[in-house]
Protein backbone atom coordinates (compact mmCIF):
# COMPACT_ATOMS: atom_id res chain seq x y z
CA UNK A 1 0.00 0.00 0.00
CA UNK A 2 1.35 3.57 -0.70
CA UNK A 3 0.62 6.32 1.04
CA UNK A 4 -0.85 8.26 -1.66
CA UNK A 5 -3.27 11.73 -2.16
CA UNK A 6 -6.41 9.82 -2.16
CA UNK A 7 -6.03 8.22 1.28
CA UNK A 8 -3.78 10.86 2.89
CA UNK A 9 -6.85 12.03 4.73
CA UNK A 10 -8.09 9.19 5.17
CA UNK A 11 -5.25 8.31 8.04
CA UNK A 12 -6.76 11.17 9.48
CA UNK A 13 -10.07 9.89 9.80
CA UNK A 14 -8.87 5.98 10.59
CA UNK A 15 -6.77 7.95 13.73
CA UNK A 16 -9.65 10.14 15.07
CA UNK A 17 -12.18 6.79 14.73
CA UNK A 18 -9.42 4.73 16.87
CA UNK A 19 -9.52 7.11 19.38
CA UNK A 20 -13.01 7.73 19.57
CA UNK A 21 -13.50 4.20 19.97
CA UNK A 22 -10.95 3.94 22.54
CA UNK A 23 -11.37 6.77 24.52
CA UNK A 24 -8.20 7.76 23.94
CA UNK A 25 -5.85 10.91 22.44
CA UNK A 26 -5.84 10.69 18.21
CA UNK A 27 -2.58 12.06 18.64
CA UNK A 28 -1.34 8.74 20.49
CA UNK A 29 -3.08 6.94 16.99
CA UNK A 30 -1.26 9.28 14.72
CA UNK A 31 2.31 8.61 16.58
CA UNK A 32 1.49 5.18 16.56
CA UNK A 33 0.98 5.42 12.60
CA UNK A 34 3.90 7.47 11.85
CA UNK A 35 5.82 4.98 13.81
CA UNK A 36 4.56 2.30 11.78
CA UNK A 37 5.36 3.65 8.75
CA UNK A 38 9.00 3.97 9.80
CA UNK A 39 9.17 0.66 10.26
CA UNK A 40 7.90 -0.34 7.04
CA UNK A 41 10.24 1.90 5.72
CA UNK A 42 13.32 0.61 7.14
CA UNK A 43 12.69 -2.64 5.86
CA UNK A 44 12.59 -1.78 2.58
CA UNK A 45 15.54 1.09 2.24
CA UNK A 46 17.65 -1.18 5.07
CA UNK A 47 17.46 -1.35 9.00
CA UNK A 48 20.77 0.43 9.62
CA UNK A 49 19.01 3.94 8.31
CA UNK A 50 17.48 6.13 10.96
CA UNK A 51 14.29 6.41 8.96
CA UNK A 52 11.58 8.80 10.19
CA UNK A 53 8.05 9.65 9.31
CA UNK A 54 6.13 12.77 10.43
CA UNK A 55 2.02 12.80 9.19
CA UNK A 56 1.01 16.31 8.90
CA UNK A 57 -1.86 16.69 10.92
CA UNK A 58 -4.14 18.88 8.83
CA UNK A 59 -3.50 17.54 5.41
CA UNK A 60 -2.34 13.30 6.54
CA UNK A 61 0.45 14.23 4.03
CA UNK A 62 2.95 11.17 5.49
CA UNK A 63 6.61 12.47 4.92
CA UNK A 64 9.22 10.32 5.30
CA UNK A 65 12.77 11.53 5.67
CA UNK A 66 16.59 9.96 6.75
CA UNK A 67 18.35 11.23 9.50
CA UNK A 68 22.12 11.08 9.25
CA UNK A 69 24.32 12.61 12.56
CA UNK A 70 28.07 14.20 12.51
CA UNK A 71 30.07 12.24 14.90
CA UNK A 72 33.72 12.92 14.93
CA UNK A 73 35.67 10.48 12.45
CA UNK A 74 36.47 7.55 15.37
CA UNK A 75 33.19 7.00 16.07
CA UNK A 76 32.13 6.41 12.62
CA UNK A 77 30.61 3.46 13.19
CA UNK A 78 26.98 3.24 11.06
CA UNK A 79 27.50 4.39 7.18
CA UNK A 80 23.80 4.74 7.00
CA UNK A 81 23.14 6.79 9.82
CA UNK A 82 26.07 8.59 10.65
CA UNK A 83 29.02 10.61 8.34
CA UNK A 84 31.95 12.29 9.42
CA UNK A 85 32.60 15.84 9.64
CA UNK A 86 34.19 16.03 6.61
CA UNK A 87 31.70 13.79 4.77
CA UNK A 88 28.98 16.57 6.16
CA UNK A 89 30.75 19.28 3.96
CA UNK A 90 29.09 18.70 0.78
CA UNK A 91 26.02 19.44 3.16
CA UNK A 92 26.90 21.68 5.90
CA UNK A 93 28.94 24.91 4.87
CA UNK A 94 30.53 24.76 8.66
CA UNK A 95 29.56 21.03 10.17
CA UNK A 96 29.89 20.61 13.70
CA UNK A 97 29.69 17.27 15.75
CA UNK A 98 26.31 16.82 16.77
CA UNK A 99 24.44 18.22 13.78
CA UNK A 100 22.01 16.45 11.51
CA UNK A 101 21.27 16.11 8.03
CA UNK A 102 17.86 15.23 6.74
CA UNK A 103 17.26 14.11 3.84
CA UNK A 104 13.71 13.44 1.81
CA UNK A 105 12.86 9.65 0.57
CA UNK A 106 10.50 8.34 -1.57
CA UNK A 107 7.46 6.36 0.54
CA UNK A 108 7.39 3.23 0.51
CA UNK A 109 5.11 0.80 -0.92
CA UNK A 110 3.50 -1.23 2.04
CA UNK A 111 3.35 -5.19 0.89
CA UNK A 112 1.31 -7.59 2.73
CA UNK A 113 3.89 -8.17 5.23
CA UNK A 114 5.19 -4.53 6.04
CA UNK A 115 1.13 -3.81 6.52
CA UNK A 116 0.45 -6.17 8.87
CA UNK A 117 3.79 -5.31 11.02
CA UNK A 118 2.76 -1.46 10.91
CA UNK A 119 -1.08 -2.75 11.97
CA UNK A 120 0.13 -4.74 14.73
CA UNK A 121 2.53 -1.50 16.37
CA UNK A 122 -0.62 0.57 16.27
CA UNK A 123 -2.48 -1.86 17.91
CA UNK A 124 -0.17 -1.98 20.81
CA UNK A 125 0.37 1.83 20.76
CA UNK A 126 -3.98 2.06 21.23
CA UNK A 127 -3.37 -0.97 24.27
CA UNK A 128 -0.77 0.77 26.07
CA UNK A 129 -2.51 4.19 25.86
CA UNK A 130 -5.75 2.50 26.97
CA UNK A 131 -3.78 0.75 29.44
CA UNK A 132 -2.51 3.99 30.75
CA UNK A 133 -5.86 5.33 30.45
CA UNK A 134 -7.17 3.19 32.85
CA UNK A 135 -4.78 3.13 35.34
CA UNK A 136 -5.11 7.22 35.26
CA UNK A 137 -8.71 6.71 36.09
CA UNK A 138 -8.80 3.73 38.64
CA UNK A 139 -5.42 4.83 40.77
CA UNK A 140 -7.38 7.58 42.56
CA UNK A 141 -10.32 5.50 43.22
CA UNK A 142 -8.37 2.88 46.05
CA UNK A 143 -10.54 2.98 48.96
CA UNK A 144 -14.17 3.59 47.10
CA UNK A 145 -16.92 1.49 45.88
CA UNK A 146 -17.35 0.62 42.00
CA UNK A 147 -20.53 -0.82 40.48
CA UNK A 148 -19.74 -3.71 37.80
CA UNK A 149 -21.09 -6.67 35.71
CA UNK A 150 -20.00 -9.70 35.98
CA UNK A 151 -18.34 -10.95 32.69
CA UNK A 152 -17.03 -14.86 33.84
CA UNK A 153 -15.41 -16.97 36.69
CA UNK A 154 -12.04 -17.87 36.58
CA UNK A 155 -10.94 -21.04 39.22
CA UNK A 156 -13.24 -19.21 41.68
CA UNK A 157 -11.90 -15.73 40.66
CA UNK A 158 -14.50 -12.99 39.15
CA UNK A 159 -13.81 -11.37 36.51
CA UNK A 160 -15.56 -7.98 36.55
CA UNK A 161 -16.40 -5.35 33.74
CA UNK A 162 -16.00 -1.91 35.63
CA UNK A 163 -16.58 0.42 32.70
CA UNK A 164 -13.18 0.85 31.16
CA UNK A 165 -11.61 -2.29 31.51
CA UNK A 166 -11.59 -6.11 33.67
CA UNK A 167 -11.53 -5.95 37.33
CA UNK A 168 -10.52 -9.11 39.51
CA UNK A 169 -12.86 -10.79 42.81
CA UNK A 170 -10.79 -12.77 44.19
CA UNK A 171 -12.16 -16.14 45.76
CA UNK A 172 -10.58 -15.07 49.36
CA UNK A 173 -12.39 -11.52 49.00
CA UNK A 174 -16.30 -12.73 48.72
CA UNK A 175 -18.20 -12.87 51.51
CA UNK A 176 -18.12 -16.29 52.27
CA UNK A 177 -19.86 -19.23 49.55
CA UNK A 178 -20.83 -16.11 47.24
CA UNK A 179 -21.45 -17.10 43.54
CA UNK A 180 -21.81 -15.12 40.76
CA UNK A 181 -22.88 -16.00 36.95
CA UNK A 182 -22.48 -13.83 33.60
CA UNK A 183 -23.96 -10.83 33.77
CA UNK A 184 -25.13 -10.31 37.54
CA UNK A 185 -24.69 -7.07 39.06
CA UNK A 186 -22.15 -6.39 41.74
CA UNK A 187 -20.60 -4.03 44.24
CA UNK A 188 -17.08 -3.82 45.45
CA UNK A 189 -14.57 -1.96 47.43
CA UNK A 190 -11.23 -1.04 45.20
CA UNK A 191 -8.54 -2.40 47.54
CA UNK A 192 -5.51 -1.52 44.96
CA UNK A 193 -4.72 -0.80 41.74
CA UNK A 194 -1.01 -1.35 40.18
CA UNK A 195 0.72 -1.18 37.11
CA UNK A 196 1.82 -4.60 35.58
CA UNK A 197 3.33 -5.58 32.64
CA UNK A 198 0.20 -6.81 31.50
CA UNK A 199 -1.62 -3.67 31.74
CA UNK A 200 -3.59 -1.77 35.03
CA UNK A 201 -4.70 -5.03 37.48
CA UNK A 202 -7.82 -3.58 39.34
CA UNK A 203 -7.98 -6.05 42.88
CA UNK A 204 -12.09 -5.71 44.31
CA UNK A 205 -12.97 -6.76 47.94
CA UNK A 206 -16.33 -7.53 49.85
CA UNK A 207 -14.48 -8.75 53.11
CA UNK A 208 -12.40 -5.91 53.47
CA UNK A 209 -13.49 -3.95 56.63
CA UNK A 210 -13.56 -0.72 54.90
CA UNK A 211 -16.17 -1.65 52.16
CA UNK A 212 -18.60 -2.13 55.41
CA UNK A 213 -17.45 1.34 56.14
CA UNK A 214 -18.34 2.72 52.79
CA UNK A 215 -21.20 1.45 52.33
CA UNK A 216 -22.48 3.20 56.18
CA UNK A 217 -20.96 6.15 54.48
CA UNK A 218 -23.57 5.97 51.32
CA UNK A 219 -26.54 4.95 53.72
CA UNK A 220 -26.05 6.95 56.55
CA UNK A 221 -26.00 10.95 55.46
CA UNK A 222 -24.49 12.10 58.64
CA UNK A 223 -21.40 10.07 58.40
CA UNK A 224 -20.58 11.40 54.76
CA UNK A 225 -21.16 14.83 56.53
CA UNK A 226 -18.59 13.95 58.53
CA UNK A 227 -21.09 14.52 61.71
CA UNK A 228 -20.76 10.99 62.77
CA UNK A 229 -17.59 9.51 62.07
CA UNK A 230 -16.82 5.62 62.12
CA UNK A 231 -13.52 4.79 64.18
CA UNK A 232 -13.03 1.08 63.93
CA UNK A 233 -14.59 -1.62 61.69
CA UNK A 234 -14.20 -5.35 62.29
CA UNK A 235 -15.81 -8.43 60.57
CA UNK A 236 -16.63 -11.86 60.14
CA UNK A 237 -17.45 -11.79 56.31
CA UNK A 238 -20.35 -13.20 56.21
CA UNK A 239 -21.29 -13.99 59.46
CA UNK A 240 -20.58 -11.05 62.19
CA UNK A 241 -19.41 -7.69 62.34
CA UNK A 242 -19.01 -5.07 64.88
CA UNK A 243 -18.55 -1.00 63.77
CA UNK A 244 -17.60 1.60 65.97
CA UNK A 245 -19.18 5.10 65.88
CA UNK A 246 -18.54 8.61 67.55
CA UNK A 247 -20.75 11.77 66.73
CA UNK A 248 -19.35 15.45 66.75
CA UNK A 249 -22.61 16.41 67.46
CA UNK A 250 -24.30 16.23 70.99
CA UNK A 251 -27.64 16.19 69.69
CA UNK A 252 -26.81 13.62 67.26
CA UNK A 253 -27.24 9.78 68.56
CA UNK A 254 -24.86 8.18 66.71
CA UNK A 255 -26.19 4.57 66.72
CA UNK A 256 -29.72 5.79 66.27
CA UNK A 257 -28.59 7.61 63.51
CA UNK A 258 -26.83 4.67 61.56
CA UNK A 259 -29.38 2.28 62.60
CA UNK A 260 -31.94 4.31 60.90
CA UNK A 261 -35.82 4.54 61.11
CA UNK A 262 -36.97 1.12 61.76
CA UNK A 263 -33.40 0.10 61.40
CA UNK A 264 -33.94 1.20 57.33
CA UNK A 265 -30.21 1.70 57.17
CA UNK A 266 -28.21 -1.10 58.91
CA UNK A 267 -30.73 -3.34 56.94
CA UNK A 268 -29.67 -1.91 53.41
CA UNK A 269 -26.34 -2.59 54.43
CA UNK A 270 -26.78 -5.97 56.27
CA UNK A 271 -28.66 -7.20 52.74
CA UNK A 272 -25.60 -6.39 50.65
CA UNK A 273 -23.54 -7.77 53.45
CA UNK A 274 -25.06 -11.21 52.68
CA UNK A 275 -26.93 -11.36 56.11
CA UNK A 276 -24.12 -10.27 57.80
CA UNK A 277 -25.11 -9.22 61.26
CA UNK A 278 -23.71 -5.73 62.41
CA UNK A 279 -23.26 -4.50 65.95
CA UNK A 280 -23.18 -0.61 66.24
CA UNK A 281 -21.18 0.24 69.15
CA UNK A 282 -20.78 4.16 70.70
CA UNK A 283 -16.60 4.73 70.52
CA UNK A 284 -15.66 5.73 73.36
CA UNK A 285 -11.31 7.23 74.49
CA UNK A 286 -11.32 5.18 77.67
CA UNK A 287 -10.41 1.88 76.57
CA UNK A 288 -11.80 -0.04 79.55
CA UNK A 289 -15.40 1.82 78.87
CA UNK A 290 -15.05 1.03 75.13
CA UNK A 291 -14.39 -2.66 75.63
CA UNK A 292 -17.31 -3.27 77.95
CA UNK A 293 -19.50 -1.84 75.01
CA UNK A 294 -17.47 -3.41 72.30
CA UNK A 295 -18.39 -7.50 74.37
CA UNK A 296 -22.36 -6.47 73.97
CA UNK A 297 -24.65 -8.38 74.47
CA UNK A 298 -22.54 -9.85 77.35
CA UNK A 299 -22.58 -8.06 80.62
CA UNK A 300 -19.01 -7.23 82.17
CA UNK A 301 -18.19 -7.09 85.52
CA UNK A 302 -14.95 -5.85 86.34
CA UNK A 303 -11.96 -4.66 83.36
CA UNK A 304 -8.39 -4.57 84.45
CA UNK A 305 -6.58 -2.64 81.55
CA UNK A 306 -2.25 -3.08 81.00
CA UNK A 307 -1.36 -0.48 78.78
CA UNK A 308 2.32 -1.50 78.77
CA UNK A 309 1.53 -4.48 77.43
CA UNK A 310 -1.71 -3.76 75.33
CA UNK A 311 -3.90 -6.33 77.32
CA UNK A 312 -6.77 -6.22 79.02
CA UNK A 313 -8.81 -8.76 81.51
CA UNK A 314 -12.13 -9.26 81.43
CA UNK A 315 -14.50 -10.58 84.55
CA UNK A 316 -18.03 -11.69 83.26
CA UNK A 317 -20.66 -13.31 85.44
CA UNK A 318 -20.47 -17.39 85.30
CA UNK A 319 -23.56 -17.24 83.24
CA UNK A 320 -22.23 -15.21 80.57
CA UNK A 321 -19.07 -16.34 79.69
CA UNK A 322 -20.23 -18.25 76.68
CA UNK A 323 -22.00 -15.23 75.26
CA UNK A 324 -18.93 -13.00 75.80
CA UNK A 325 -16.80 -15.35 73.91
CA UNK A 326 -19.27 -16.23 70.99
CA UNK A 327 -19.75 -19.20 69.01
CA UNK A 328 -15.78 -20.38 68.52
CA UNK A 329 -14.42 -17.24 69.94
CA UNK A 330 -16.49 -14.84 67.47
CA UNK A 331 -17.23 -12.05 70.05
CA UNK A 332 -14.14 -11.49 71.63
CA UNK A 333 -12.16 -11.80 68.63
CA UNK A 334 -14.21 -8.99 67.34
CA UNK A 335 -14.06 -7.16 70.25
CA UNK A 336 -9.95 -7.45 70.32
CA UNK A 337 -9.86 -6.23 66.59
CA UNK A 338 -11.79 -3.53 67.43
CA UNK A 339 -10.46 -2.02 69.94
CA UNK A 340 -6.66 -3.23 69.03
CA UNK A 341 -6.55 -5.34 72.70
CA UNK A 342 -5.46 -8.80 73.23
CA UNK A 343 -8.62 -9.49 75.63
CA UNK A 344 -8.72 -12.15 78.18
CA UNK A 345 -12.13 -12.90 79.85
CA UNK A 346 -12.52 -14.66 83.06
CA UNK A 347 -15.85 -15.59 85.00
CA UNK A 348 -16.27 -14.69 88.61
CA UNK A 349 -15.63 -17.64 90.07
CA UNK A 350 -12.20 -17.79 87.93
CA UNK A 351 -10.96 -14.28 88.87
CA UNK A 352 -11.81 -15.05 92.63
CA UNK A 353 -10.06 -18.63 92.70
CA UNK A 354 -6.99 -16.18 91.39
CA UNK A 355 -7.53 -14.23 93.83
CA UNK A 356 -7.29 -16.35 96.37
CA UNK A 357 -4.06 -17.73 94.91
CA UNK A 358 -2.53 -14.58 95.30
CA UNK A 359 -3.75 -13.76 98.72
CA UNK A 360 -1.89 -17.29 100.46
CA UNK A 361 0.83 -16.65 98.04
CA UNK A 362 1.49 -13.53 99.93
CA UNK A 363 0.54 -14.67 103.68
CA UNK A 364 2.87 -17.43 103.25
CA UNK A 365 5.50 -14.88 102.22
CA UNK A 366 5.47 -13.06 105.39
CA UNK A 367 4.79 -16.30 107.33
CA UNK A 368 8.30 -17.56 105.87
CA UNK A 369 10.47 -14.17 105.97
CA UNK A 370 8.83 -12.16 109.07
CA UNK A 371 8.80 -14.97 111.16
CA UNK A 372 4.84 -14.22 111.63
CA UNK A 373 1.49 -16.39 112.36
CA UNK A 374 -1.30 -17.25 109.76
CA UNK A 375 -3.53 -14.69 111.49
CA UNK A 376 -0.78 -11.86 111.65
CA UNK A 377 0.65 -12.22 108.09
CA UNK A 378 -3.38 -12.49 106.56
CA UNK A 379 -3.83 -9.07 108.21
CA UNK A 380 -1.11 -7.39 106.48
CA UNK A 381 -2.33 -8.76 102.90
CA UNK A 382 -5.91 -7.66 103.38
CA UNK A 383 -4.62 -4.06 104.25
CA UNK A 384 -3.12 -3.95 100.70
CA UNK A 385 0.41 -5.04 101.80
CA UNK A 386 2.11 -7.49 98.91
CA UNK A 387 5.55 -7.10 99.11
CA UNK A 388 8.44 -6.90 101.88
CA UNK A 389 9.66 -3.65 100.20
CA UNK A 390 6.62 -2.09 101.68
CA UNK A 391 6.17 -3.09 105.01
CA UNK A 392 10.28 -2.11 105.67
CA UNK A 393 9.84 1.08 104.35
CA UNK A 394 6.60 2.19 104.37
CA UNK A 395 5.76 5.11 106.61
CA UNK A 396 5.70 3.84 110.28
CA UNK A 397 1.73 5.28 110.73
CA UNK A 398 0.43 2.91 107.90
CA UNK A 399 0.98 0.09 110.23
CA UNK A 400 -0.40 1.56 112.80
CA UNK A 401 -3.84 1.85 111.76
CA UNK A 402 -4.09 -1.91 111.29
CA UNK A 403 -6.21 -3.53 114.49
CA UNK A 404 -4.09 -5.27 117.05
CA UNK A 405 -0.52 -3.23 115.74
CA UNK A 406 1.12 -0.99 118.16
CA UNK A 407 4.40 1.27 117.79
CA UNK A 408 6.55 -1.38 119.27
CA UNK A 409 5.32 -4.31 116.87
CA UNK A 410 5.28 -1.85 113.66
CA UNK A 411 8.94 -1.44 114.35
CA UNK A 412 9.45 -4.82 114.76
CA UNK A 413 7.84 -5.48 111.44
CA UNK A 414 9.51 -2.96 109.56
CA UNK A 415 13.08 -4.47 111.69
CA UNK A 416 12.75 -7.94 110.71
CA UNK A 417 11.70 -6.92 107.15
CA UNK A 418 14.87 -4.97 106.47
CA UNK A 419 17.14 -7.34 107.97
CA UNK A 420 15.38 -10.19 105.50
CA UNK A 421 16.18 -7.97 102.57
CA UNK A 422 20.02 -7.08 103.55
CA UNK A 423 20.37 -10.42 103.88
CA UNK A 424 19.29 -10.75 100.12
CA UNK A 425 20.91 -8.23 99.11
CA UNK A 426 24.17 -9.22 100.63
CA UNK A 427 24.09 -12.81 99.11
CA UNK A 428 22.77 -11.47 95.90
CA UNK A 429 25.68 -9.15 95.93
CA UNK A 430 28.18 -11.79 96.56
CA UNK A 431 26.48 -14.22 93.67
CA UNK A 432 27.11 -11.15 91.18
CA UNK A 433 30.86 -10.68 92.30
CA UNK A 434 31.53 -14.43 92.02
CA UNK A 435 30.19 -14.16 88.28
CA UNK A 436 32.44 -11.44 87.26
CA UNK A 437 30.93 -8.53 87.79
CA UNK A 438 33.14 -5.38 87.62
CA UNK A 439 33.24 -2.53 90.47
CA UNK A 440 32.34 -0.18 87.70
CA UNK A 441 29.06 -1.94 87.30
CA UNK A 442 28.45 -2.26 91.32
CA UNK A 443 28.73 1.55 92.13
CA UNK A 444 26.38 2.60 89.21
CA UNK A 445 23.41 3.88 90.72
CA UNK A 446 20.45 2.54 90.48
CA UNK A 447 20.99 -1.33 89.94
CA UNK A 448 20.43 -2.98 93.39
CA UNK A 449 22.20 -6.06 94.03
CA UNK A 450 19.44 -7.91 92.47
CA UNK A 451 19.42 -6.53 89.51
CA UNK A 452 23.17 -7.28 89.22
CA UNK A 453 22.60 -11.07 89.98
CA UNK A 454 19.82 -10.74 86.92
CA UNK A 455 22.43 -9.01 84.28
CA UNK A 456 25.52 -11.22 85.63
CA UNK A 457 23.51 -14.23 84.98
CA UNK A 458 22.83 -12.66 81.46
CA UNK A 459 26.25 -12.27 80.59
CA UNK A 460 26.19 -8.24 81.48
CA UNK A 461 28.95 -7.66 84.09
CA UNK A 462 30.84 -4.11 83.06
CA UNK A 463 29.62 -0.81 82.58
CA UNK A 464 30.30 -0.74 79.34
CA UNK A 465 28.21 -3.91 78.56
CA UNK A 466 25.27 -2.21 80.33
CA UNK A 467 25.59 0.73 78.19
CA UNK A 468 25.26 -1.03 74.95
CA UNK A 469 22.00 -2.18 76.05
CA UNK A 470 18.71 -1.22 74.48
CA UNK A 471 16.12 -0.02 76.89
CA UNK A 472 13.63 -2.47 75.46
CA UNK A 473 16.18 -5.35 76.10
CA UNK A 474 16.15 -4.47 80.14
CA UNK A 475 12.71 -3.71 80.97
CA UNK A 476 11.11 -5.70 77.80
CA UNK A 477 8.42 -4.98 75.61
CA UNK A 478 5.94 -6.47 72.90
CA UNK A 479 6.66 -7.43 69.19
CA UNK A 480 4.03 -7.87 66.53
CA UNK A 481 4.73 -10.79 64.67
CA UNK A 482 2.60 -12.04 61.55
CA UNK A 483 -0.21 -9.74 63.75
CA UNK A 484 0.43 -11.00 66.79
CA UNK A 485 1.89 -9.61 69.27
CA UNK A 486 5.03 -11.13 71.13
CA UNK A 487 6.22 -10.63 73.98
CA UNK A 488 9.87 -9.70 74.93
CA UNK A 489 11.04 -10.49 78.35
CA UNK A 490 13.41 -7.91 79.70
CA UNK A 491 16.47 -8.61 82.26
CA UNK A 492 15.21 -6.50 84.73
CA UNK A 493 11.21 -6.66 84.07
CA UNK A 494 10.86 -8.76 87.28
CA UNK A 495 11.86 -5.78 89.41
CA UNK A 496 8.96 -3.40 87.20
CA UNK A 497 11.89 -1.05 85.91
CA UNK A 498 9.74 0.90 83.16
CA UNK A 499 10.67 1.69 79.44
CA UNK A 500 11.21 5.20 80.88
CA UNK A 501 13.74 4.12 83.76
CA UNK A 502 15.38 1.91 81.67
CA UNK A 503 16.58 4.69 78.97
CA UNK A 504 17.38 6.50 81.41
CA UNK A 505 20.02 4.28 83.62
CA UNK A 506 21.30 3.41 79.84
CA UNK A 507 21.67 7.03 78.79
CA UNK A 508 23.44 7.96 82.25
CA UNK A 509 25.86 4.63 81.92
CA UNK A 510 26.77 6.63 78.66
CA UNK A 511 27.09 10.02 79.95
CA UNK A 512 29.80 8.25 82.15
CA UNK A 513 31.64 6.50 80.07
CA UNK A 514 31.61 9.59 77.97
CA UNK A 515 29.86 8.48 74.77
CA UNK A 516 27.39 11.14 75.28
CA UNK A 517 28.02 14.88 75.84
CA UNK A 518 25.56 15.84 78.54
CA UNK A 519 24.86 18.98 76.82
CA UNK A 520 23.68 17.69 73.85
CA UNK A 521 20.89 15.42 76.28
CA UNK A 522 19.91 18.70 77.87
CA UNK A 523 19.86 20.65 74.52
CA UNK A 524 17.51 17.56 72.73
CA UNK A 525 15.03 17.70 76.33
CA UNK A 526 14.88 21.32 75.97
CA UNK A 527 13.95 21.01 71.82
CA UNK A 528 10.96 18.15 73.40
CA UNK A 529 9.56 20.68 76.26
CA UNK A 530 9.37 23.34 73.59
CA UNK A 531 7.07 21.28 71.23
CA UNK A 532 5.47 20.03 74.34
CA UNK A 533 4.80 23.55 75.18
CA UNK A 534 4.19 24.83 71.77
CA UNK A 535 1.47 21.59 71.41
CA UNK A 536 -0.03 22.96 74.20
CA UNK A 537 -0.46 26.62 73.56
CA UNK A 538 -1.83 25.37 70.16
CA UNK A 539 -4.61 23.32 71.71
CA UNK A 540 -5.12 26.13 74.27
CA UNK A 541 -5.82 28.82 70.98
CA UNK A 542 -8.33 26.20 69.68
CA UNK A 543 -11.49 27.15 71.34
CA UNK A 544 -10.18 30.95 70.56
CA UNK A 545 -10.21 30.22 67.02
CA UNK A 546 -13.38 28.72 67.09
CA UNK A 547 -15.30 31.37 69.15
Amino acid sequence: MAITSANQLELLQTAEAVAREKMIDPELVIEAMEESLARAAKSRYGSEMDIRVKIDRKTGRATFTRVRTVVEDDELENHQAQLTVEQARQYLEDPKVGDTIVDEVPPVEMGRIAAQSAKQVILQKVREAERDRQYEEFKDRVGTIVNGVVKREEYGNVIVDVGVGEAILRRNEKIGRESYRPNDRIRAYVKDVRREQRGPQIFLSRTAPEFMAELFKMEVPEIYDGIIEIKAVARDPGSRAKIAVISHDSSIDPVGACVGMRGSRVQAVVNELQGEKIDIIPWNEDAPTFLVNALQPAEVTKVVLDEDAGKIEVVVPDDQLSLAIGRRGQNVRLASQLTGLDIDILTEEEESKRRQAEFEERTRLFMETLDLDEFFAQLLVAEGFSSLEEVAYVDIDELLVIDGIDEDTAKELQARARDYLDEQNRKALERARELGVDDSLIGFDGLTPQMLEALAEDGIKTLEDFATCADWELAGGWTTVDGERVKDEGILEKFDVSLEEAQNLVMTARVQLGWVDPADLEAKEGEEEGEGAESEAETEAEPEAGA
